[in-house]
């Protein structure tokens, strides 16, 4: 027992000491064990249409390694070209243009190591967003959702209705929201509602619902992208309506309870029953919805049987029918029941929830341990979750209990507890918890190390802490043994250590009241067994921050005005932030919400009579005081509410609130209120120069208290007619000292304000007028620019006639070149823009404007900078050369122009090339000028997009704002050759049983010198096409015409239509194929065949015997469609069919003959052999082989060789096995073999593509018994037509 006594308190000493350890950071320059710092989440959706990121990154001395697994297996990123891992990192990059996505989904896992030890990632199961396959389906095949017409939905009026959206799935699931054709969402009330699925629930229909337009959105997140349903139609009708209108709906509309609709009570549409079930994680949104039908509209509401709702985390959506709780935990657990009523009755049902939860840490993940050699120290990692978690614990990735045993190691359940380590101990340890509903994988590692104390707060740190705040003054230290931390204030005299400071364990020093004599300069020592070190900080005292005058609850008529005050007061040193809230939520975006502000420092002269009225505040420069109001225009019932005045500062806040009571225009007959009546007798007095002091008395207040007074003033000198606030003082005051501005007539009057609002206008009083004065400010916005190349165009805001503070004014505008030396030049002038001329071209200039009145000239004005006009270049880009980088890019290069020749701005460079010669075009000397424009900091550019074996020619030119400059010297350089187009046609003549023609124009780009055609053919009814031979070049048929963004596009007749083939590099999704007869009339439409997303469709229309032209179009945005070049096909009016010889009438007349000969013959012989002689018969039956066993040959009726197998085999027919598939190695032969016949597709540089059957040297093992039934004369034909 004593024992056992003696082990748990040692493992709580272990305990305690490793959660002392455990705040430690290790810097980077000591050795450590690998610390992964950064990787994607568990579930890691991804967007394929981008590149696939896998972070993974980790710290570590040395730097750890990186290794991945994939689905459990180890990943070799060497061996997968399209995955490249980051320099000095373990993150992923997959390359999507280079392999597809799909191929990259699993579960991958990053291990990063040093010689210290392993520590491993999460599993991080990536997957493409399910969106993205909907939206590829979308363009290249079908619809998200199908496009066939809605039947329109009529229904009786007050019955239920449900319109389904049922969206396609998506990872993660859509938004989904109802609108109509105008994109506006349709309005939705306790009546008609939305559900958690989509569908849209009416509890009951009126009138008012026909519409033909309810459209389901849903809007996809992860990939931005918003699919629509097809509009459904509904048509709600009283029983008389429906009647009637029966033979008009019968056949194209969906008629829904004929019967009367009465009122009714109350039922569930959503969910079904009297209870339900629902499980939901801990921490995860619960949400429950119950939608029910009845007339009139039912109201639901719900409570817990359990227990109450936890108010803080619930809400109430779509108008009561959804309840939502947010961050679910185990309380929530329970019965849940949701009511509707209505007059008639109500409905009851029962939710029971119940809460499970995927392990989640108790006090944390286990942390670092930092040991000295002969230390104790534990691991804990303490989770909970429903049901219990598992344990597993892992040491550099690999499960304890299958490495040997350690002394020093001891596992108990959640904890491992480490006694007298050593060093070279120090490892990574993960701890796995799981159960069916997730897993938490945590590394920590135990580093054992022997280093003398270090301070890790930057030195000299400043703290600056509001006054009676809490101070916290860092000392971040390392070492191993734990330093000791002590602090010292100035002096050194003692430690710190008692009130009012307090030490923490991690070494940092907390004065709880932090005052005035608190603040200066503070050290801290750490100390351990191998040495010290030490940090200075300082710590400033700062005033708070504080709201002098609170704005006050008001009430306030509808259509009135009302103000609310708040001033406050902040420590000089410190910039305050002051909002306005409404009901804690930012001020409506309302142009009758004004707020206004000012501020004065407490030191200002001028504001002393303000300081004596708030006589708490010290006059010293150590206060700023800022004022602000928020006034609200014309009030509506909306603007009531609780308003907010909140400052705060990068140290403390304030906040104060009050109500807005917004009642009616014509009061309750109890009490009576009413805006107050006008303050009258004003009168002036204590009249200075700059200020004067208006009094007056008071009008009724109709039963609500004056609480502000609002003073006004006219200028009848510059703005007769206009008034203007010049002061707001509190209602309690009748006095208020107004400052004045020189040379204005002033009137002034008073309006008085009460909850219910401002009261009319006083009566004016007398004028005063201020003396003038010399301008107290200068004109603003000063800017100066050129219009000509040889000027300078300075011009200013204007003074008011209020700013001139006396008659006379003009304006003082000055000028000089910046440069030493330059003297000032003045001139005058009564407007607002002044010209400058004859001055350098493009110089900067500095500039001011004074104003100046009879009484004196204003302050010294601020000087700006302004610049000359600008000219044309005046020289061009030297240098200039180009080298052709491929068939189609070159690279320009040339040398800037110096910044004193532009003579102006730089606004870049043009390349202005143009393509000079072409040996294959009819015109030799035509031109195609284009331009490209380069930014100025270039001096090199591409050209893309050339023509191959072209000579092009090129100038380089520099422009600015004026233009452009000279031109470079005219330079030339040529492209190579690159691949050429294909032939621009092709076409088949003289085609017989055994052969065909197949004549050929050159293609309409040559790009080089043509060197000779491929021809390749396919036979019909197969896959693999038949190389025939090489050709030279000839002239071309046609014109050549531009490159299109089709190509290879050919035609190929078979049995059940014709296949149009072709290629397309063009962005446009709508591809489609118009054909029509070749001479057809003007007036005749080309017909149209859609493509299904791929780049070949079946024309089962045409017509035999007749020729079509068809072309392949491509229609996007533009107005324009596409259109490839046309293909001229022909169908054969030929049937395939086998001709078989023994149905020939001459083949059936032959074979009577001979049998007609056997038979005399034989009555010869056996006359002969009655007779009793002998007669040569066998001799004369090899002379005369029977020729029922020799077939004729096809060109002279002589008879040949006869073979079982090739009873109507063509002799130069190949042969193809009777599996239907030619091995490549032996489809080498050319025309030398073949004649010429042979027939195929093309491919990019015009040559046919394809197999053939057989080399002419191993053709008679080609025709042996892996033969199957050869083809006739006419179906050998007709595969050469097809191609044709």
């Amino acid at each position: 027992m004593m024992m056992e006594m003696r082990s748990l308190e040692a493992a709580l000493l272990v305990l305690i000491l490793g959660h002392l350890v455990s705040a430690l950071e290790v810097p980077l320059d000591l050795a450590q064990p690998p610390t992964i710092t950064h990787q994607s989440p568990k579930d890691y959706i991804v967007d394929p249409r981008e590149n696939i990121i896998i972070h993974c990154e980790a710290k570590g001395k040395p730097h750890p390694s990186f290794s991945w697994t994939r689905n459990g297996t180890h990943f070799d990123v060497e061996l997968d070209e399209s995955v490249t891992m980051r320099p000095h990192s373990g993150t992923l990059m997959v390359d999507i243009t280079r392999a597809r996505p799909e191929h990259y989904e699993g579960v991958f896992q990053c291990t990063a190591r040093n010689k210290h030890g392993s520590a491993v990632s999460n599993n991080i199961v990536v997957r493409q967003s399910i969106a993205y396959f909907f939206l590829r389906r979308l363009i290249e095949e079908s619809p998200l959702w199908s496009k066939e017409k809605n039947k329109p939905i009529v229904v009786q009026e007050g019955v239920s209705l449900v319109l389904p959206c049922r969206p396609p799935a998506g990872l993660p699931p859509p938004i989904i929201f109802w609108m109509d054709n105008n994109f506006q969402k349709l309005p939705q009330s306790k009546r008609v509602s939305q559900s958690l699925n989509g569908d849209l629930y009416f509890s009951n229909v009126r009138r008012e619902d026909s519409r033909n337009d309810y459209i389901c959105y849903a809007r996809f997140t992860h990939t931005q992208t918003i699919q629509q349903k097809q509009p459904i139609t509904v048509k709600v009708l009283n029983l008389d309506a429906i009647n009637e209108t029966m033979a008009d709906y019968y056949n194209d509309t969906e008629l829904l309870n004929e019967a009367p609709v009465d009122e009714r009570k109350p039922t569930f549409l959503i969910p079904s029953g009297h209870s339900s079930y629902k499980m939901v994680l801990r921490g995860h949104v619960l949400e429950m919805e119950c939608i029910a039908e009845g007339l009139p509209t039912p109201e639901v509401s719900w409570t817990k049987v359990s227990g109450d709702l936890p108010s803080r985390r619930t809400s109430f959506l779509h108008f009561n029918k959804t309840l939502r709780i947010v961050n679910v935990s185990e309380s929530d657990e329970g019965e849940y029941s949701c009511t509707a009523k209505n007059l008639l009755g109500s409905a009851h049902h029962i939710i029971t929830v119940e809460v499970k939860a995927a392990p989640y840490w108790i006090s944390g993940p286990p942390k670092n341990l930092v040991l000295a050699p002969g230390e104790n120290g534990a691991l804990t990692c303490r989770a909970s979750g429903t049901p219990k978690p598992s344990i597993i614990w892992s040491m550099n990735g690999d499960r304890i209990e299958n490495l040997p045993a350690d002394i020093s190691r001891k596992v108990e359940d959640d904890t491992i507890i480490f006694t007298d380590v050593q060093v070279g101990s120090s490892a990574v340890y993960q701890c796995n918890i799981s159960n069916p509903y997730g897993y938490l994988l945590s590394n920590a590692f135990v580093n054992v190390l022997h280093e003398s104390p270090r301070v890790l707060t930057p030195a000299n740190k400043i703290y600056q802490v509001i006054e009676n705040r809490p101070a916290l003054m860092d000392c971040s230290s390392f070492g191993s043994p734990i330093p000791k931390i002590e602090w010292f204030k100035d002096s050194r005299a003692s430690t710190l250590n008692g009130d009012p400071y307090i030490l923490h364990d991690n070494g940092t020093l907390e004065i709880q009241v932090a005052q005035s004599q608190h603040k200066g300069k503070y050290t801290c020592i750490a100390r351990n067994s191998l040495g010290a070190s030490e940090n200075h900080v300082y710590l400033h005292i700062k005033e708070p921050t504080r709201i002098l005058k609170q704005p006050v609850d008001m009430v306030v008529q509808r259509g009135r005005s009302v103000t609310f005050e708040c001033t406050i007061k902040h420590d000089k040193d410190l910039l305050p932030s002051l909002i306005w809230l409404k009901d804690d939520e930012e001020l409506p975006d309302d142009e009758r919400f004004i707020v206004e502000s000012n501020s004065l420092s407490t030191s200002d002269v001028s504001q002393r009579e303000w300081l004596r009225d708030h006589g708490e505040l010290p006059v010293d420069d150590r206060f700023i005081i800022e004022f602000n109001s928020l006034y609200i225009t014309d009030v509506s019932e909306s603007d009531a509410g609780v308003y907010t005045c909140y400052v705060n500062t990068t140290l403390d806040q304030d906040s104060v609130t009050a109500e807005l009571t917004v009642v009616e225009t014509t009061p309750a007959p109890a009490v009576t209120h009413g805006r107050p009546e006008p303050p009258t007798d004003l009168e002036l007095t204590d009249q200075k120069k700059r200020s004067v002091q208006l009094t007056w008395i008071p009008g009724e207040e109709h039963n609500s208290p004056i609480q502000e007074f609002v003073i006004q003033y006219e200028d009848s000198l510059h703005h007769q007619g206009h008034w203007h606030d010049i002061a707001r003082v509190p209602g309690t005051k009748t006095t208020a000292h107004l400052k004045l501005s020189p040379y204005v007539h002033y009137t002034f009057r008073v309006l008085a304000r009460n909850a219910v609002g401002l009261s009319a206008p006083s009566s004016p009083s007398r004028m005063y007028k201020t003396e003038p004065a010399a301008p107290d400010q200068n004109p603003k916005h000063v800017h100066g620019s050129g219009n000509k190349h040889n000027n300078l165009v300075i011009t200013w805001e204007p003074l008011s006639g209020l700013q001139s503070n006396g008659p006379g004014l003009y304006y003082k505008v000055s000028w000089r070149q910046k440069r030493p030396g330059s003297d000032w030049i003045t001139a005058t002038t009564n407007n607002s823009m002044y010209t400058v001329s004859e001055i350098p071209t493009f110089s900067p200039f500095e500039i001011k404007v004074q104003a100046v009145n009879n009484h004196g000239d204003g302050p010294e004005p601020v000087v700006a900078i302004g610049y000359s006009g600008e000219d044309l270049p005046a020289a061009a880009p030297a240098n200039v050369h180009a080298v052709a980088l491929n068939s189609t890019l070159a690279r320009v290069r040339w040398d800037p122009v110096p910044p004193h020749l532009i003579r102006g701005q730089i606004q870049g460079y043009k390349v202005h090339y143009s393509r000079t010669h072409n040996p294959h075009k009819h015109s030799p000397h035509h031109t195609e000028k284009h331009v490209l424009t380069f930014s100025g900091n270039h001096s090199q550019g591409l050209l893309p997009g050339l023509h191959p074996f072209s000579h092009y020619s090129f100038y380089v030119s520099v422009f600015n704002k004026k233009g452009e400059g000279p031109k470079s010297e005219k330079q030339e350089f040529k492209t190579p050759e690159g691949e050429p187009g294909p032939p621009a046609s092709l076409s088949v003549t003289n085609p017989s049983l055994d052969s065909l023609t197949l004549e050929w124009s050159p293609p309409h780009e040559h790009n080089g010198l043509i060197t000779g055609y491929n021809l390749r053919y396919q036979p019909g009814g197969t896959q693999t096409s038949h190389p025939v031979a090489g050709f030279p070049p000839r002239r071309p048929m046609h014109k050549a015409r531009p490159m299109s963004l089709f190509a290879n596009v050919s035609s190929s007749v078979e049995e059940d239509g014709t296949l149009i083939s072709w290629e397309y590099w063009g962005p446009e999704k709508n591809v489609y194929v118009e054909y029509i007869a070749e001479n057809s009339e003007g007036e005749e439409e080309w017909q149209k065949e859609l493509v299904n997303g791929s780049q070949n469709v079946k024309l089962k229309g045409l017509k035999v015997g007749l020729s079509y032209r068809v072309r392949v179009v491509a229609k996007g945005h533009h107005e324009q469609p596409l259109h490839s070049e046309e293909l001229f096909v022909t169908v054969p009016a030929v049937t395939s069919r086998q001709v078989d010889i023994a149905t020939q009438g001459w083949f059936i007349g032959l074979m009577c003959a001979i049998a007609l000969l056997i038979l005399i013959l034989l009555i010869i012989c056996f006359i002969q052999r009655n007779k009793g002689g002998k007669y040569p018969v066998k001799e004369k039956e090899d002379a005369h082989t029977d020729p029922e066993f020799q077939p004729m040959k096809d060109d002279d009726c002589t008879f040949v060789e006869y073979s079982d197998n090739e009873d109507h085999k063509l002799v130069k027919e190949s042969r193809t096995p009777s599996n239907g598939t030619v091995k490549r190695d032996d489809s080498d032969d050319s025309l030398v073999d073949y004649g010429e016949g042979g027939d195929g597709q093309f491919n990019e540089d015009g040559s046919f593509i394809g197999q053939y059957s057989g080399k002419s040297s191993s053709r008679d093992n080609a025709e042996g018994p892996e033969s199957s039934g050869a083809p006739s004369p006419i179906n050998a034909m007709n595969s050469l037509n097809s191609f044709v």
